[in-house]
């Protein structure tokens, strides 16, 4: 029979995956209902810090992740390459540089990584977009990473997700090898 630490553990571990599963809901419905999430709110307060300037290399702009592109101010949205995104294990609220240089080219550099975690969960596709489901809770993950790690469906999946917050994007990294059993028993 469980001891009653034990099944205080229990209890505890379920209230807290039900508090997740009840802040997601909530997040899907006021999303659904055109409300911002708490995620999106803490984005355009971090945007509303920024400022840009101009150098000897070009203009330097200052900008947060938003789990696709960098936000800068005025809301402006500037594409970041998915490859450098992926590599650098980018997620929402990151701070980054942007130099635009004299010849057009764009240079980023991730400049105040915000606090992070890691989980775990298996990674899913729906509606043309890769997820990771861990927490009770669906992570969108760039295709370069799932590409890079030649990760699969029903592959568990280290993410990254940031450690205060709500968060709709989550930066892989790394796919937990499969234990192949047939392989395991050919031994014995």
């Amino acid at each position: 029979m469980a001891s009653n630490a034990s099944k205080v553990a229990l209890a505890k571990e379920m209230l807290e995956t039900a508090e997740r599963n009840i802040r997601s809901a909530k997040q899907i419905m006021d999303e659904m209902a055109g409300g911002k999430s708490s995620s999106q709110e803490k984005l355009e307060k971090a945007v509303a810090e920024l400022n840009s300037e101009h150098d000897e290399t070009g203009q330097i702009i200052e900008g947060v992740f938003d789990g696709q592109n960098m936000i800068g101010p005025n809301q402006k949205t500037y594409p970041v390459p998915a490859n450098y995104a992926s590599k650098s294990k980018m997620i929402p609220g990151d701070g980054l540089k942007l130099t635009i240089k004299d010849d057009g080219g764009f240079l980023y550099k991730q400049i105040a990584p915000i606090e992070r975690k890691t989980i775990k969960g298996i990674l899913t596709y729906e509606d043309g977009q890769y997820k990771v489901i861990a927490e009770g809770r669906a992570y969108n993950v760039i295709l370069a990473s799932v590409t890079y790690f030649k990760a699969e469906v029903g592959d568990e999946i280290t993410l990254v997700v940031p450690d205060h917050g709500e968060s709709e994007w989550g930066a892989i990294e790394n796919v937990i090898p499969k234990i192949n059993n047939d392989k395991e028993e050919e031994l014995f």
